[in-house]
């Protein structure tokens, strides 16, 4: 019996790491992510494009999701310590811009904040999330490269990790 328990519980964990593990990256998807453009909480477009030439953090995330919301100000001091070096922050709301505009009164962030929509979704999806599960960070190389994805909430390790990475 404890072994079945053991088999099962391995299987499990294995099927919880597969959710969690970031698929292939399709075709194009990096140059599909900074061909793209979002609109900014005030209506503006923001095209992906100007965050070229410096490493850049993206975190896919909703108001909705706990652990979205959790590791937000982590991210907002990674961006305020890591800018002076370049480092860039962008959060991609997948979520209804108002709902986002009304959390983000009484959470302020300093990194950029865009709504994700539709092509959001989609990009998410082409970066490796087929589930489309939150929070989903991708960090972008200087030149524009995929140097890490991660599913899931970020631990102040991570940060500190890919803070080298730049």
């Amino acid at each position: 019996m404890a072994g079945v328990g053991g088999v099962a519980a391995l299987a499990g964990a294995g099927l919880a790491w597969q959710r969690l593990k970031p698929h292939a990256v399709m075709d194009g998807a990096e140059q599909a992510w900074w061909d793209a453009s979002f609109k900014g909480l005030a209506g503006e477009e923001v095209p992906m494009r100007g965050f070229q030439g410096k490493p850049l953090l993206v975190n896919f995330w909703a108001t909705w999701c706990p652990p979205c919301v959790e590791e937000l100000p982590l991210l907002n001091s990674f961006y305020r310590e890591k800018s002076a070096k370049r480092w860039q922050v962008v959060g991609l709301a997948l979520d209804q811009p108002s709902a986002v505009r009304k959390f983000l009164e009484r959470m302020s962030l300093d990194f950029p904040v865009v709504l994700g929509g539709l092509t959001g979704t989609d990009l998410g999806r082409n970066l490796g999330n087929l589930t489309g599960g939150l929070p989903f960070t991708v960090l972008f190389s200087a030149d524009g490269r995929i140097l890490h994805r991660k599913m899931g909430q970020v631990t102040p390790q991570d940060l500190q990790q890919w803070g080298q990475l730049g």
